[in-house]
């Protein structure tokens, strides 16, 4: 358990605290209609001073339960256990103190429905009176007796002798001990729901942990685009340098410069909408006019409905960059880039293809590396609900990329 575990909202402690002490409340009410004993008023209000002095007792426990909320389940069930233990007996003496005064009423009221009378002496001493046998004697002795006082006609049993300071002190820890394993009732609930709690702070902190690392992979799949890039187009300004195209190289440069510009606004492990992903392809089909200003084409089919969704930024550049790579600087003749966006079945579409020769048996790595990274930003992005179709076509060479239809990002 780490030092950020956190602790149980009061509230909820609370309402825990008061909901087992209702609960006892009603029970104990219910049992005593059932008793019988009458006197509903004084043992109701009575009992209400017991409870709260429980709510007390059990507030009390909590405020020691809660020091060790960073600490094993086992040092919690135990420190639960003793701290229940005293505040059981201040419980049980409190309801001792409160019910004491209506012992004598409750035995007069058993005594007044068995038809007996029951009654303490002065020492505290349990008697019933019940009526005295009748001594039988002889006609001639009783004839010859002298008149005797009139006995009583009832007699006192002792029932049970007055309790000792053992006796009240057992009684006492009798009833404590009832009240100890709702204590410990309440403490294992206590425990549960601040595991509970427990267990979705550390599945938040744990989804956090996967949204930094998942941000992490897509920033560094997003960034391995640019460099390669780059690179393209650097040689490409340079060869229009050495071979004394300035006019051509400074657009190349401005049109460089706006492509950066428009990529590098966005956060680089966010989703773009589908209109600007497209359009950041076409500045970079610009900048790649400039080297092929007679074989290069471009052909976008981008549906109004669909210009909203998000896509993974910069998902088409290698793709795109693959169909010049390989379609337009390959061939001599001229070659048509198509970017298509489709809806099907619930999916988005896309479609990045060429008509060019396609890709040659020799070529080197940058195709695969490039068809690669796609699809690890996908698969990073939307696990297995995308998928990536690459292969030769009647006419060049096509890839095509299912996602989901996301609105919001």
């Amino acid at each position: 358990m780490n030092s950020t575990t956190p602790h149980l909202p009061a509230r909820t402690v609370l309402g825990s605290i008061l909901g087992v002490w209702v609960i006892y409340f009603a029970l104990t009410t219910i049992r005593g209609e059932l008793s019988g004993f009458g006197l509903e008023w004084e043992m109701l209000w009575r009992r209400g001073v017991v409870c709260l002095v429980g709510v007390a007792a059990t507030v009390g426990m909590w405020l020691v339960l809660r020091l060790f909320d960073r600490r094993s389940l086992a040092i919690k069930v135990t420190v639960a256990a003793l701290v229940s233990m005293p505040a059981a007996l201040v419980i049980a003496q409190t309801n001792q103190w409160m019910f004491l005064p209506l012992q004598g009423q409750i035995e007069q009221k058993i005594g007044e429905e068995r038809g007996i009378s029951i009654r303490r002496d002065e020492s505290g001493n349990l008697l019933v009176d019940v009526p005295r046998a009748p001594i039988e004697r002889d006609v001639d002795e009783a004839e010859a007796a002298e008149p005797q006082t009139v006995e009583p006609a009832t007699e006192s049993v002792l029932i049970s002798p007055a309790p000792t300071a053992m006796d009240r002190w057992r009684m006492t820890f009798d009833i404590a001990l009832g009240r100890y394993f709702l204590l410990l009732a309440w403490a294992a609930l206590y425990i549960a729901i601040q595991a509970r709690a427990q267990a979705l702070a550390a599945e938040r902190e744990g989804e956090r942990f996967r949204s930094a690392a998942k941000a992490a992979e897509l920033r560094s799949l997003r960034y391995q685009v640019n460099p390669h890039f780059l690179f393209n187009t650097l040689n490409s300004l340079s060869a229009l340098v050495m071979t004394g195209k300035a006019d051509r190289a400074e657009q190349m440069i401005q049109t460089i410069s706006r492509f950066y510009r428009h990529s590098l606004a966005d956060d680089s492990t966010g989703d773009v909408t589908l209109a600007d992903e497209i359009d950041l392809q076409e500045h970079y089909l610009e900048i790649e006019a400039v080297r092929f200003p007679e074989r290069l084409r471009v052909k976008v089919d981008l549906p109004d409905e669909l210009a909203h969704y998000k896509v993974p930024g910069m998902i088409l550049q290698p793709l795109v960059e693959n169909s010049v790579k390989y379609g337009v600087s390959a061939s001599a003749k001229p070659v048509t880039v198509s970017i298509v966006a489709r809806e099907e079945y619930g999916r988005l579409v896309l479609t990045v293809s060429d008509d060019g020769p396609g890709t040659p048996a020799g070529h080197g790595g940058g195709f695969g590396i490039g068809l690669a990274n796609v699809r690890d930003r996908l698969e990073a992005r939307f696990g297995n609900e995308a998928t990536v179709t690459s292969g030769p076509a009647l006419q060049g060479y096509e890839t095509e990329l299912r996602l989901p239809m996301v609105k919001h990002g």
